[in-house]
């Protein structure tokens, strides 16, 4: 068979196997959006967690540990 020919017969094989989808395309990306949102505010709520607990009290490294900075100070 010609690749044209196949073409051809894959295209109506395709066409005769059609599913409608159950929402619009649109609605897909917006609940793509939503939930990529809702885990945006998750991390978000997340931030400067580290400076609210007691044992950081500003001492060397800043973290609690007594250690200096991570660039060797």
């Amino acid at each position: 068979m010609s690749l044209s020919l196949t073409a051809l017969v894959t295209a109506a094989a395709e066409e005769a196997n059609h599913v409608e989808l159950p929402m619009p395309t649109f609605v897909y990306g917006l609940i793509a959006l939503v939930a990529f949102a809702a885990l945006a505010i998750v991390v978000w709520s997340y931030r400067n967690v580290a400076n609210r607990h007691s044992q950081v009290s500003g001492a060397q490294g800043g973290d609690g540990s007594g250690h200096g900075s991570a660039h060797g100070g």
